[in-house]
């Protein structure tokens, strides 16, 4: 039974990761409409169904996570890694916590989030797959995580002060109200260009956290 699907889409080329509840993962190619798909890659780094994946923001590995206790990164055709990787997986981490899913990459490929059966939502490298942070706050088992998108035009982005003209009479109110303005777009700024994390629970609550 398929548990979990990623997909990229390359001009006509098309790629599709499934995890499975036997704990495979396999990555199907097609490479122009109509064409017959292939397997071009078969791994069973799990002895536990799969419950999550995701593919990178730079689409050339992917990640899985699993009812057992273990992560693993794999390659993906798009990367030259596939060819030498003998059909394993880049790296497998046993990270000794059981029921892991809701796995998410963020948005700049550093760093990836999993949700915990533990109430435990844990902050990995996605280099390394080393554990970075244990965020805890929930008080049932976590399912869900995602990270906020990050537009780059926003980030780093430098607030503009108004020019005005007014009389010197309004000069002080002006002046005024253009600082509450530049102060307001800097909140709205610091908002846009920051990495939230959102987590979901069996509690019924969703948290919300600010990660590196």
């Amino acid at each position: 039974m398929v548990m979990a699907l990623g997909m990229v889409a390359e001009s006509s080329r098309l790629q599709v990761t499934a995890g499975y509840e036997s704990g495979h993962t396999m990555v199907f190619v097609q490479g122009d409409p109509g064409a017959p798909w292939q397997t071009v890659y078969v791994a069973q780094p799990h002895t536990q169904p799969v419950l999550s994946l995701a593919i990178s923001p730079s689409q050339d590995y992917y990640i899985t996570s699993s009812a057992d206790a273990i992560i693993a990164k794999h390659p993906l055709p798009s990367a030259r890694s596939i060819w030498n990787s003998g059909m394993k997986p880049l790296k497998v981490l046993q990270t000794k916590h059981s029921g892991r899913q809701g796995l998410h990459i963020r948005s700049d490929g550093k760093i990836f989030s999993t949700a915990g059966w533990d109430a435990r939502v844990r902050i990995h490298s996605a280099k390394t797959l080393t554990e970075l942070a244990v965020l805890k706050w929930h008080k049932e088992g976590c399912y869900a995580t995602a990270f906020a998108e990050i537009d780059p035009s926003v980030a780093g982005s430098a607030p503009q002060e108004m020019q005005t003209s007014t009389p010197s009479s309004e000069g002080a109110v002006t002046r005024q109200t253009s600082s509450m303005n530049i102060v307001q777009q800097r909140r709205n700024e610091k908002a846009q260009s920051t990495h939230w994390l959102a987590a979901g629970s069996k509690d019924g609550k969703v948290s919300l956290w600010d990660i590196y």
